[in-house]
């Protein structure tokens, strides 16, 4: 597939994992409407961000390899699974589809008779006063490390040539939804310098201050699963295997 078609496909994606997981958390977490109680609550928008890979990976997965993030992009090459030459055009388009995706959210969600953006916190990621819970910058660090690695640990096997054909956006879907029934409360989940990045700069202020942790972080997380899974997966050949929806 051509790099243009590929990297369309990952903006495409990544701008519907931001406008429907964020915009789950903007416009319909806490939505009460004529009847109380309608919100669909932190697990409802765990099960959004989730739902949006599972669909995208069934759309694109053939087209791009369905990353829709950056630091999954990374933790890929890092694996030998996706060429380092296709990084920043990757990388580039997901932050651009994340952009758009947050961009069309704050058309939406400014309809709505007294809705404040940056009061709101628009989904935005954060730690210490930031974080929903308080958690501290380390507690968050921590957190944004190990989830990304798990998640890309997930997707490495589970698009592993070895795995069962056809079930991988499922496994990746759950597994980004169980990361956000942990995180959220910690940062609001990110382990997405690309999903980060779209609502903060449209926030602003202390959240673009903050962003740099959610880049930080995820990659890092992501790279030692890069490392780590090829050691424990390798081949009796020792080669490691081909990621199934390249």
């Amino acid at each position: 597939m051509q790099l243009s078609k590929r990297v369309a496909a990952e903006l495409f994606g990544t701008f519907w994992l931001v406008l429907g997981g964020c915009g789950s958390a903007v416009l319909a977490a806490n939505f009460a409407g004529p009847v109380h109680g309608l919100g669909i609550g932190f697990v409802g928008v765990s099960l959004a961000f989730g739902l949006t890979v599972l669909t995208m990976a069934f759309a694109i997965g053939h087209i791009s390899g369905c990353h829709l993030n950056p630091a999954v992009s990374v933790g890929l090459t890092v694996a030998g699974r996706f060429p380092a030459r296709d990084l920043v055009p990757y990388i580039a388009a997901q932050v651009i589809g994340a952009i758009l995706g947050a961009l069309v959210l704050s058309l939406i969600a400014s309809g709505k008779p007294g809705f404040d953006l940056v009061a709101s916190g628009f989904a935005s990621n954060g730690y210490g006063e930031r974080s929903p819970g308080h958690y501290s910058l380390a507690a968050a660090f921590i957190c944004e490390v190990v989830m990304t690695g798990f998640f890309l640990f997930v997707i490495l096997g589970a698009t592993d040539k070895r795995a069962p054909a056809g079930f991988a956006p499922i496994a990746i879907g759950l597994c980004l939804t169980l990361i956000h029934l942990i995180s959220i409360p910690v940062t609001n989940t990110s382990v997405n310098p690309a999903r980060s990045t779209g609502p903060a700069l449209f926030v602003g202020g202390a959240a673009v201050d903050q962003l740099w942790m959610f880049w930080v972080a995820p990659i890092l997380g992501a790279v030692i699963a890069g490392v780590i899974y090829p050691l424990i997966a390798e081949s009796r050949s020792g080669n490691a295997q081909e990621m199934a929806l390249d």
